[in-house]
């Protein structure tokens, strides 16, 4: 144990060195009601008349889309089938259409899955010489990517921010990460007024999410920058106080903004900073059972904070402080109590402790794929090896 945790801290070490070399961008934000009409000037400015516009079955439905469709040039594309957790399948199905249709813009809507594909469509149109499997892991995408416009109509994954595309294999239900920063978005349009139908159980596991990025970043050992510490602290704060709101009264502007810029800060620090094994797990449990990732971040997040012990303390009772959450007592007694509030949380938005669709068979597999996730790149405070991933994910499906 003690040679593996050594190569892993050694290989964060040089990693965090190398991230020092990269050329690190944030996307140019557009923020506020109404803000989704400035796409078409966008694309004008950037010289792209023929986006291909990428989106699920639900806003493929919607007035916003048909609206912003009126707007926009007709060579436009629209390809509104993305499912939960995009498969590599339906991936190439869109670099057809892409190629077909003769476009040359990217324009995703919606959460995490659409995000995730619309990155995964720039990683293979900027790379038709690799396939997916081939361009999953760190930086090996390496060419310009499309003009790309990221429109969130979630609060939760920053995905609009992120360098990261998960996509599953569909025969294997193993998922996994292309990660590299040309897949950053040139724009996040950020218009709190196409969040505000999203349903209170959405609205809630988005938001933990984006809760649990700002705290895995905010954890972990090293990556960091000032930038990124300060935007951790910022996003929990603002998690906390609005995320309850915008649960309880959906129609809330200032709360839907306040999250939307809470998730992009978010997406914003955890890029750089890194997650750790909450989301190596989740991921796991998104790939062989369906589950939400939000819904899964939002069930271990607590359990492996629990497990870190006396490892965070520290770090936690920061956060337990500039969130209001706990600002008298000792470090210990304040990280419990943000521990307590995030369980207090996810059971008043109505999210479960555990999730018992997980599997005993199943178990070996997902630690197996969790340590490969984790190991060494996430620079976590308790590195776990596969049995320790065991025991956690044991916890998490209440066995």
């Amino acid at each position: 144990m003690g040679i593996r945790n050594a190569y892993c801290r050694a290989y964060q070490w040089v990693f965090n060195i190398g991230m020092k070399m990269v050329k690190w961008r944030e996307p140019e934000r557009l923020e506020g009601v109404d803000s989704f009409h400035s796409i078409p000037e966008i694309l004008e400015q950037a010289n792209a008349w023929a986006p291909m516009v990428v989106t699920g079955p639900r806003i493929g439905k919607s007035g916003f889309l048909k609206t912003l469709y009126g707007e926009l040039s007709e060579r436009t594309v629209i390809y509104d089938q993305v499912r939960p957790d995009p498969t590599l399948a339906q991936i190439e199905e869109m670099v057809s259409l892409y190629h077909e249709k003769q476009c040359d813009s990217i324009i995703a809507i919606g959460g995490g899955s659409n995000m995730d594909a619309a990155k995964a469509l720039a990683a293979r149109i900027a790379r038709p010489d690799k396939t997916l499997q081939e361009l999953g892991g760190q930086l090996k995408v390496g060419r310009e990517t499309p003009f790309f416009i990221a429109v969130p109509t979630t609060a939760g994954t920053g995905s609009e921010t992120t360098i990261a595309a998960v996509v599953t294999d569909e025969q294997t239900h193993h998922k996994y990460a292309i990660n590299d920063v040309v897949l950053i978005p040139d724009f996040a349009v950020m218009d709190p007024s196409l969040t505000v139908t999203l349903p209170p159980d959405i609205t809630a596991t988005t938001g933990m999410d984006a809760l649990t990025h700002a705290v895995e970043a905010y954890l972990n050992w090293t990556y960091h920058t000032k930038e990124t510490l300060a935007y951790c602290e910022e996003a929990v704060a603002a998690i906390v106080e609005f995320l309850p709101r915008a649960y309880e009264q959906g129609d809330s502007l200032e709360a839907r903004e306040e999250m939307l810029i809470a998730s992009f800060k978010a997406g914003a620090a955890f890029t750089r900073a890194c997650v750790g094994n909450v989301h190596a797990i989740a991921h796991t449990i998104g790939g062989l059972y369906h589950v939400p990732h939000g819904l899964a971040n939002a069930v271990v997040l607590p359990i492996v904070l629990e497990d870190y012990g006396s490892a965070i303390y520290g770090k936690l009772a920061r956060l337990a402080t500039v969130s209001q959450v706990a600002t008298e007592g000792t470090d210990e007694e304040r990280a419990k109590a943000f521990i307590r509030h995030i369980r207090q949380m996810n059971e008043h938005m109505g999210i479960p402790a555990c999730l018992p669709e997980i599997q005993q068979e199943d178990i070996a597999q997902m630690a197996q794929w969790a340590v490969h996730e984790a190991n060494p790149l996430y620079p976590v405070p308790v590195i776990y090896d596969k049995k320790h991933f065991e025991e956690v994910i044991l916890r998490v499906a209440g066995k």
